[in-house]
């Protein structure tokens, strides 16, 4: 889990970086989650995986500012994909459920009840590499419905 989750974007990064300085600019986009920031059971490895993204996302920031070179994270939270499927698997197992009540019951931590798309995610994606966040570095930027709104 950490060698593909936190290890894999810190040698992308190094591979660009280069290419990047020698350009005068960048934009480093990192994929973390909102589990990197909250805490739930049966999710150690991956929440720190994701936790450890997102201070590297900070530090890189801090570290490449100077270069020009944007680090933001993206964090999203319940999206609709197969991983996720596989995650309301587990935690219908683990709350001993059926599929539907697990998938109510995560729905049920988000304020507008329902799981963002991958086009969402995207189109956030998009943003972040585009001049109009250009005063924009060192975020880790949440996708999740307002799951985190507390935080």
């Amino acid at each position: 889990m950490m060698a593909i989750n936190f290890r894999g974007p810190l040698l992308l990064s190094q591979a660009v970086i280069p290419h990047q300085r020698r350009h005068g600019s960048g934009v480093i986009i990192n994929n973390a989650s909102t589990l990197g920031l909250r805490p739930i059971a049966a999710s150690a490895a991956y929440s720190v995986s994701k936790a450890g993204v997102i201070m590297a996302t900070k530090v890189m920031a801090v570290e490449l500012a100077p270069l020009d070179i944007r680090v933001n994270a993206i964090c999203p939270g319940l999206i609709e994909t197969d991983l996720q499927k596989g995650n309301v698997a587990l935690r219908a197992h683990l709350w001993k459920t059926s599929l539907d009540e697990a998938r109510e019951r995560l729905l049920a931590e988000v304020p507008m009840a329902r799981m963002g798309s991958v086009d969402e995610v995207a189109e956030l994606g998009a943003f972040l590499a585009s001049e109009a966040s250009s005063y924009i570095t060192g975020q880790a930027l949440n996708i999740g419905g307002g799951i985190l709104i507390e935080l």
